[in-house]
Formats: C-alpha cells, structure tokens, sequence
C-alpha cells in the first residue's frame, strides 16, 4: 500500500465491544497511524491502547462533525449488533444497525477527507435453504432472502454501504462478510447453543458449518483498514464441519426434533425454558452455509490462522476449561 493511502486517523464504530476493541489496540499499535478513535455509546472496560474513546452514537447525524473535525480518512464500522441480548431487544437492535449504518454512511459522505471505509458484514446474508449452491461466491445472493433477524439488518445494512459507494466513487470500501465467528471469549447465538445441556438437531438435516476464529476476525479487519481495497469480500477458516461432527466434538447429547425453525425453538423452549432461538440460526443447522474464499486469499492477500475446526476447537477448549469444578485442596482429616 502506497504512503499517500495508508490511513493516517482511523475512526472505529462499536468499541464498547471486544472485537472491536482489539482492533482498535491492534490499529493503535502501528506507528504509522497519527491517531485512533473508539466510537460508541457505551464506554469500553476493555483498555484500548493508544486509541482515544469518543462517546457518540452512530445513530446521530452529529458523527459527521466529528469526523470533519478529526480529520478521519478511514472508518471502519464494527458497531453492527448481532444478538438482541446484546442490544437490549430487537427493536434496538434492528435500529442500530440498520439505521446506524445508513446515518454513519451519511457521514462519511459528508465528510471529504474519508478515503476508505471497511464495513464488517455477515456471511449470512446469503441465507441458508435447500436450494443453496455448494459454495457461495461474492458475486452470489441469497437462494431464499433471510427473513429477520441479524442477516436481514445486514442485508439492509450492506445496500446503504453500496449507496455511498454510488455516491462517492472516490471513496475505497471494503466489506467483509464473515462466516460464524467463534473463540474462547465471544458469546453468540451459536456458542449458546453448543452450550445447551441438551443439543436440539433438526430431524434428517445436518448442514455444512463453516467458521472463523475471533483472533482471525480481528486481524481480518485491521488487514483490510491497511491493506489491497477488494470490495466485497468472504472471510472463513480453511474446512467446513458437518453438524454431526461439531456435536460429536462438542461431546453434547442431542435429541432430534421437527426439522424448521418453529419445530426447533418450540421444543427448546418448552423441554429447556430456553427463549425462542433467531430462525436464522434454525436455517443454518439444517441447510449450513458455505463461501468461497479465493477472493480473500488472492486479492485481500489474507490467511486465517485457524482452520474452521481449529477455530470450534478453540472454543470447546476453553468452554470445558470453563465449566470444568474448581479444584479444592482436600481437608485435613483430624
């Protein structure tokens, strides 16, 4: 990358979350870079180096003062939620992705001195059905639309991001749609689930999962924010893990029940007192998903370090370090 684009302020969306967090210590690292800010409303407890937190909301048309003020040239926008838990409820959720992304698109049109904006996106917007092709390319869309949920708002999302790149052709963006993040520390919806006492397994269904690891998401990120512009672009560890062999590793017992989202989320609610699980998530056990990452390896110039069996092993690992009894000193007998 040529002195005259490499990012000089860098302006990060979401950092009251890790992942975000340790892209902005990752991006703070580089001596190269005059200067880092963590935007979110929430303050991070998650140190951030030398990256400066900004209290702000994604939301508000006021961001783009900021950037103008600041002098940012980069955005990279990690401030996209991807549970309801995570948000305070799905209405929240919804609007702070979808609308956060349309208004800090907005900003970045505004602002004339941003040069590159890299979005992290979801693999999930492909959807996942039975009419689903072996290996999804960029260039491919979803078989069957996702209907709500995470996917849905990403889909929303990404069609505000091509709107500024309509609008503003000078402007290089990368968005990186990511297979089912996963490690020792990130919660999501699928780690809930492998955590389960008792795995809910559609009937006759096993999809094909494909995964990447958490350190890999980040060093994907920070790796776009300075590296080849590529669009559009499938990030995933090496492999694909059938459904049966993820539930063999995770060493969980299962039960078969009713194949689609309501057979699913009815029994895990009613037999575990679970919340009715995302159908998005229901879709992906039985149909799974997976991406073509040519793209990622020959123009990004990018290798994840686990292979997605690696990565779902680096969380069974730490999940049973996790769950395994504490260790007490055995009592004096007197």
């Amino acid at each position: 990358m040529d002195e005259a684009s490499h990012p000089k302020v860098v302006l990060v969306t979401g950092v009251a979350r890790e992942l975000a967090g340790r892209v902005v210590r990752r991006l703070a690292d580089d001596p190269s870079i005059d200067r880092v800010l963590g935007v979110d409303l929430v303050p991070p407890k998650h140190p951030m180096g030398r990256g400066e937190y900004v209290r702000a909301d994604v939301r508000s048309p006021l961001l783009a003062r900021l950037m103008i003020q600041a002098n940012v040239d980069t955005v990279v926008h990690m401030g996209v939620i991807a549970t309801p838990r995570d948000a305070g409820g799905r209405v929240v959720q919804k609007d702070i992705n979808v609308l956060g992304t349309m208004q800090l698109m907005a900003a970045c049109q505004k602002s004339a001195g941003v040069r590159r904006v890299v979005v992290k996106s979801t693999a999930g917007v492909y959807g996942s059905s039975p009419k689903d092709p072996a290996v999804f390319t960029e260039e491919m869309t979803a078989k069957r639309l996702p209907r709500s949920g995470f996917p849905r708002d990403s889909m929303e999302a990404e069609s505000y991001v091509r709107g500024l790149s309509r609008r503003r052709p000078d402007i290089d963006i990368t968005m990186l749609r990511m297979a089912n993040v996963i490690g020792p520390s990130i919660r999501t919806v699928l780690t809930d689930y492998f955590r389960m006492p008792l795995l809910p397994v559609p009937f006759g269904h096993q999809g094909r999962l494909q995964f990447l690891h958490e350190d890999d998401a980040v060093a994907a990120v920070v790796h776009a924010s300075t590296g080849p512009v590529v669009g559009t672009v499938n990030v995933a560890g090496d492999g694909v893990l059938g459904l049966g062999q993820a539930i063999a590793l995770s060493r969980r017992p299962w039960v078969p029940v009713a194949p689609g989202a309501a057979g699913m989320s009815l029994w895990a609610t009613k037999t575990l007192g679970w919340a009715a699980l995302p159908s998005d998530h229901m879709d992906f056990l039985s149909y799974g998903r997976v991406i073509d990452t040519q793209r990622m390896r020959k123009e990004l110039g990018f290798a994840p370090a686990y292979t997605s069996r690696g990565a779902f092993e680096s969380f069974l690992a730490a999940r049973r370090a996790h769950d395994r009894p504490e260790q007490r000193p055995m009592e004096e007998v007197t």
